[in-house]
């Protein structure tokens, strides 16, 4: 006969509440990306791990990248647990498997990397810009340097990726020598370390937008960003941004309403907003107010060559306002 199958019995799993997701704090404003870790686990290694992301399109809030790692041992039992693509769940079951991978810590661990949305913007918009597969990649190298770096015996990575998968998978085989990296589309349901990854990312990312803290709404905000006036230039009421956000996605009709009411003509959107993607800009350019942007230095220096005289007429700017003569002086 053949042996019979080992029965895993789920842990019991409550489901969590927006804002006791313990990789958020709803309690303060998220200005800066952060990273949160959860606790080692104990069990004897070699591990495999997992990484997902989620929020990489929406036009609000963070970017978050997720890995989960467990034992190869502990693989049999991790396939009962019900981890898959987190965008084919249900809130409640995300929630619950949330719970769920916090239920067996010697076995299950995970971290995320939330990428705020104004550390997005900030990259995108450098004169050297760090575009947003830069900035996903060095989350990942991140998570994984970060576990690596804890004591974890890392041998398989698997990596849910977009577009061309052989030069991310080359790249992140020659960073970390040894282990065995896996990284193709649809991972989080082909593999189910990566759907623990990618309900760790979505459930993260679900908390920020759900209970997000407007910074502009606080009571030290400077008086300009959460004032705001009649046109008659009267003062009125402190906004209250509008929490009827949507899912942050350019589609989402509730998303597109939101950036339509919330819009101020002179100081744009609060910092939920990611104003490098064109949905913004468009809106910016088309319905704020224009500005002129005018380099006071750079124009006093043109001012300066076109009044020069004489002397001064092939003189240097430096030569000139030291009334250097000749090379001697010096």
């Amino acid at each position: 006969m053949p042996p019979k199958k080992k029965q895993t019995t789920l842990p019991s799993a409550k489901p969590i509440e927006p804002l006791d997701v313990p990789s958020y704090d709803s309690s303060k404003p998220l200005t800066e990306s952060y990273t949160y870790r959860s606790p080692l686990p104990t069990s004897a290694g070699p591990y495999i791990l997992g990484v997902d992301e989620a929020g990489r399109g929406p036009v609000l809030g963070p970017m978050v990248y997720g890995v989960a790692f467990c034992p190869i041992a502990y693989k049999e039992d991790l396939e009962e647990l019900g981890f898959d693509d987190s965008k084919q769940l249900t809130a409640a079951i995300r929630s619950s498997l949330l719970s769920t991978l916090c239920s067996d810590p010697s076995n299950l661990g995970w971290s995320v990397r939330v990428i705020a949305p104004q550390a997005i913007s900030a990259g995108m918009l450098k004169a050297l810009p760090i575009n947003l597969n830069k900035q996903a990649q060095d989350a990942t190298i991140l998570l994984i340097r970060e576990v690596i770096e804890s004591g974890i015996e890392l041998s398989e990575v698997y990596v849910d990726a977009l577009g061309p998968t052989k030069t991310w998978e080359q790249q992140l085989s020659s960073t970390f020598p040894g282990i065995s990296f896996t990284v193709t589309a649809k991972a989080d349901s082909k593999f189910k370390i990566v759907g623990a990854a990618s309900v760790a990312a979505k459930v993260t990312r679900d908390a920020c937008i759900e209970s997000w803290v407007f910074e502009e709404d606080q009571p030290s905000s400077l008086q300009t960003s959460s004032t705001y006036f009649s046109s008659s230039g009267k003062q009125k009421e402190d906004r209250k941004w509008s929490t009827e956000l949507g899912s942050g996605y350019p589609s989402d009709p509730k998303t597109k309403a939101w950036l339509q009411s919330s819009l101020d003509k002179t100081f744009g959107y609060p910092g939920i907003v990611r104003f490098s993607w064109a949905t913004v800009k468009i809106i910016l350019e088309k319905d704020a107010h224009a500005v002129e942007w005018i380099d006071e230095g750079q124009t006093a220096l043109v001012n300066a060559f076109q009044t020069m005289k004489g002397r001064d007429k092939d003189r240097c700017l430096v030569a000139k306002d030291l009334s250097l003569k000749s090379v001697g002086m010096l």
